[in-house]
């Protein structure tokens, strides 16, 4: 699917962009997305591969990511039953899963990709997407979403009276939309036209096949916890509590003083009254703003220390796993580079103006706001011009209109379904997607149509 998704972007970027004398624009977009995809994605994502790589590896090598599995058993085993019980993508992707519900991005992504990974060791089809790995990007694209904290900042900066008003609009949207994402790829993982054939060992395949059956290499039984790890555990662990409580309940005066959570969260010009109200919405807030905000300091913490209490070497398996974050970021560059410039050259040629124009005729009457849509339409493409189109609505209309609302809530209930895409499956080599596009566009169809009616039954 994603082959002709591919050639339709470029083909009619070019045959768009004739009739309206944007060839120009096109070869533009094409030159300025895949410098983007190499320079502002690809190269910048090495850091941020190899801190998190190498934090997996002391979660791996202490047994926390085992545990975490072990805990979850029943739910993953449901949601991927492909995936042997114990396997290290069952802890991989349950980490991802979390980071995407705080909303921690820079973390998210270099969990996803140390899931795919673990998911790549049992494929049995090279270079074809399997059904754990569909599944887990249904999972990803239609993310529950705690916190939409740009789509927050934004309307925080425009000056609306209640910026927070969609946070629970949002939460509710991408329920709807996860719902919808998990039952489209089970349902679509059937048919005949993504069914995955029985795997058949060739003189060609057979080294492929071979490596793609052989189990993971199981990290080395760690040291038990000795007398005094558990309080040291304890200690930690009630500190981040401790901390977590002050900063949630701590008076305005504070949060001026440290501007740490207030960025976070809101601007300066509205981060004072938000914290002298307390009422239960704001204190919610506050208490998910909170969470988000220590999950990584925590993390990078935590990991090291109960790593070390179980006598691993924390540097040394550090490095290790750190050396894997370049050679990830080098595999994913083509196939970002041959996603974005396909994006680049149809928004050049004036595709997206197109669509809307065809399609307002039709959705109007359904009562679905025209001006939402060059946001809808951009939204599996790209992140960045997304926001730029909200931005421009909200200056617009009003940062407290109905249809300001519905966008913030799109914003923060759907994803960039063709990066997600191009960045997962281009780490592991996977060319073709089968389901994938399909549902995680279905995802993001169903999360737009639940922010516009629970928007409507919230706000109107």
């Amino acid at each position: 699917m994603l082959n002709y998704l591919w050639l339709a972007l470029v083909a009619l970027a070019v045959f768009i962009g004739a009739a309206t004398g944007r060839l120009a624009e096109v070869t533009s977009g094409a030159f300025q997305m895949a410098d983007t995809a190499v320079m502002k994605i690809a190269l910048p994502l090495v850091g941020i591969m190899a801190l998190w790589l190498g934090v997996m590896r002391l979660a791996e090598r202490s047994g926390l990511v085992q545990q975490l599995a072990r805990a979850l058993r029943a739910p993953m085993r449901l949601l991927f039953p492909d995936v042997p019980e114990g396997h290290p993508a069952m802890g991989s992707m349950l980490m991802n899963m979390a980071a995407n519900m705080l909303g921690l991005a820079n973390a998210a992504t270099p969990l996803g990709l140390r899931a795919m990974r673990d998911l790549e060791t049992l494929n049995k089809h090279p270079g074809t997407a399997t059904n754990a790995m569909c599944t887990f990007l249904a999972i990803n694209t239609s993310s529950i979403q705690l916190l939409p904290t740009t789509a927050i900042a934004i309307l925080a900066t425009q000056h609306s009276q209640d910026p927070t008003a969609i946070v629970g609009t949002a939460f509710l949207a991408t329920v709807c939309s996860t719902i919808a994402g998990i039952t489209a790829v089970k349902w679509m993982q059937g048919w005949r036209l993504f069914r995955l054939e029985p795997a058949v060992a060739t003189a060609a395949s057979g080294a492929a096949a071979t490596a793609a059956e052989a189990a993971p290499e199981l990290p080395p039984e760690p040291a038990p916890l000795s007398a005094w790890g558990m309080p040291v555990i304890g200690l930690l662990l009630a500190a981040f509590a401790a901390l977590f409580v002050w900063i949630t309940f701590a008076p305005a005066s504070y949060h001026d003083a440290t501007n740490a959570l207030h960025a976070r969260i809101f601007p300066a010009q509205v981060a004072a009254p938000a914290w002298e109200d307390n009422s239960a919405q704001h204190v919610a807030l506050r208490a998910v703003g909170t969470l988000s905000l220590l999950a990584v300091p925590f993390l990078l913490l935590f990991f090291p220390v109960y790593a070390s209490l179980r006598g691993v070497k924390v540097y040394e398996e550090f490095v290790e796993g750190a050396k894997e974050g370049f050679q990830v970021a080098l595999r994913v560059i083509p196939f970002l580079v041959a996603i974005l410039v396909a994006i680049g050259m149809f928004r050049g040629a004036g595709g997206i103006e197109a669509l809307k124009s065809a399609l307002a005729p039709l959705l109007t009457p359904l009562g679905f706001p025209p001006d939402l849509l060059p946001m809808v339409l951009v939204r599996p493409l790209s992140g960045s011009a997304t926001t730029g189109l909200f931005t421009e609505l909200i200056q617009r209309l009003g940062p407290d209109a109905l249809t300001s609302r519905m966008a913030g809530t799109i914003f923060g209930s759907t994803e960039t379904t063709f990066y997600v895409i191009a960045v997962y499956f281009g780490s592991v080599a996977v060319r073709r997607a089968r389901h994938a596009v399909a549902a995680g566009l279905f995802a993001d169809f169903v999360g737009v149509v639940a922010s516009v009616v629970i928007c409507r039954l919230m706000f109107a």
